[in-house]
């Protein structure tokens, strides 16, 4: 179990993370990357403390020493639970803002390791690459990040077909210890602060891209790495009481390039396979465990928006009003969705031809294409009850210095029974959770988490049980036909 003193010091190894053209020197330092370094670091002391150990880890079964319970490979429903339990109270340390921590990309190594078989259709060596970076990776309690899509330049062309050739991370070349690596992918959310990037394609690759057909791991610090972090909503920010979340929670997204990057054979899970680098994600339980991490997680944010708007009324002194009661509970109704859905597919459970137990999937799908509604629902809803109050507020903690200013503060912008300092601060979380570029960047986030709405539509689609569905109209159609109106 990593502590978070441990953590810290594992991001001092020389990575090349780039911000406004230059190389950060040390991440756990420069204001961009030091309050989200500083969070995670207090969720690995969370998860290790053996206070806790019942809901965070579970024995490894290489030693029987306790490792973090999201590495879990469920086998049974039980183990579905456990799962999550451990990955609620884990979001729930940073209110459900942190989308890439670490519980995430474990869940989808948890299934390839579940579906070794799978791998080994490429070739037996890449099944056992899997299993061994897997119980590696559980037993270390290291933090992985991902990069599974490619840059948006021309969506009209597949990989091979680019304007230039190794656009995308690709082969480069190979070598008898391993592969070269050149090209870019984008949207690594969190990989500024974790400790691998897996690197593939999520999406089905077509015949001639056999280059960019990969499943890989590779350090953060790898030479030819360069980790390019678009512009930090922590940096600049006074204080985390006028920026309660974007100075804690950014865990920032990044363009990750590579430029001539070595990856040792025993670091390569799939390779110039198209086959194996889909199945991965389509014939495993990799795509379900790891969206189920995502929904217990979007879950966790919606209750936290719940509290927040409660909060805000019971502030103002109006929460008791039938009035408010009733948008309350309309509120209510639209967080408790993706738990609901949760719960259900986990009860709904499946066991795969690999004996790993699978969230139900038309259940899933079906809150993942729910889930930008919900978010914009949910968002516009604290729009309106928090009304011009979020833009009517001091500039920042400094403007209660002046003493005039501070009795000015507190005269005008207090509510009944709640002072201005209070109020300031309750109103700097609301605006940060839906006004400020930290929240504009979560509201685009949640929209296109599970990337084009027509690709989750169409998994809706395929995992319902369209059969059921029409064999009662079916039904009730012959019960239309066989009924005499005439009585006789």
């Amino acid at each position: 179990m990593r502590t978070g003193s441990d953590y810290v010091g594992s991001l001092r190894d020389g990575r090349a993370v780039m911000l406004d053209g230059e190389q950060v020197d040390d991440v756990t330092k420069h204001p961009a990357f030091s309050g989200v370094v500083r969070t995670m670091a207090m969720m690995h002391d969370v998860a290790a403390d053996p206070a806790d150990r019942d809901v965070y880890t579970y024995p490894s079964p290489r030693d029987g020493s306790p490792v973090h319970t999201w590495w879990m490979i469920p086998r049974d429903r039980d183990d579905l639970a456990a799962r999550r339990r451990a990955i609620t109270a884990w979001s729930e340390l940073s209110c459900g803002f942190l989308g890439r921590s670490p519980d995430h990309v474990a869940s989808f190594l948890a299934g390839f390791a579940g579906s070794l078989p799978l791998f080994a259709e490429g070739g037996q060596m890449f099944a056992d690459n899997v299993e061994r970076f897997y119980e590696h990776a559980r037993d270390e309690s290291l933090y992985l990040s991902y990069t599974i899509i490619h840059p948006t330049v021309d969506r009209t062309k597949p990989p091979h077909q680019q304007y230039a050739p190794n656009l995308y991370v690709s082969v480069l070349r190979e070598a008898d210890d391993g592969i070269v690596l050149q090209g870019a992918q984008m949207l690594g959310t969190g990989s500024v602060m974790s400790d691998y990037i897996l690197v593939s394609c999520i999406l089905p690759l077509p015949e001639g891209s056999e280059d960019y057909a990969l499943s890989v791991v590779v350090p953060n610090n790898a030479a030819g790495l360069r980790i390019y972090s678009r512009r930090s909503y922590a940096d600049g920010t006074s204080s985390t009481h006028d920026h309660p979340l974007s100075n804690r929670f950014d865990e920032t997204d990044s363009l990750v390039v590579f430029d001539e990057v070595f990856v040792p054979w025993e670091h390569v899970f799939a390779y110039r396979n198209i086959a194996v680098t889909s199945g991965q994600f389509q014939r495993t339980a990799a795509h379900s465990l790891g969206n189920t991490q995502a929904q217990i997680r979007f879950a966790t944010k919606l209750r936290y928006f719940a509290g927040l708007a409660h909060r805000i009324l019971d502030g103002a002194g109006v929460s008791g009003d039938p009035k408010n009661r009733m948008r309350l509970g309309q509120l209510a109704g639209r967080c408790m969705l993706p738990e609901a859905y949760v719960h259900a597919a986990e009860s709904r459970c499946t066991i795969d031809q690999y004996g790993v137990a699978n969230p139900h999937h038309a259940t899933l799908y079906s809150a993942m294409s729910m889930q930008p509604g919900l978010m914009n629902e949910v968002i516009f809803s604290l729009r309106e009850l928090t009304g011009g109050s979020v833009i009517q507020l001091p500039s920042s903690r400094a403007s209660f210095g002046d003493p005039l200013s501070a009795e000015h503060t507190d005269r005008y912008i207090r509510w009944p029974e709640v002072s201005a300092d209070e109020r300031v601060r309750l109103l700097n979380l609301a605006w940060d959770s839906i006004g400020s570029e930290f929240a504009g960047r979560h509201m685009q986030y949640e929209m296109f988490y599970a990337g084009d709405p027509s690709v989750v539509q169409m998994r809706s689609f395929n995992t319902y049980q369209w059969d059921e569905a029409t064999r009662l109209v079916d039904d009730c159609l012959a019960g239309v036909a066989g009924h005499d109106d005439t009585g006789m």
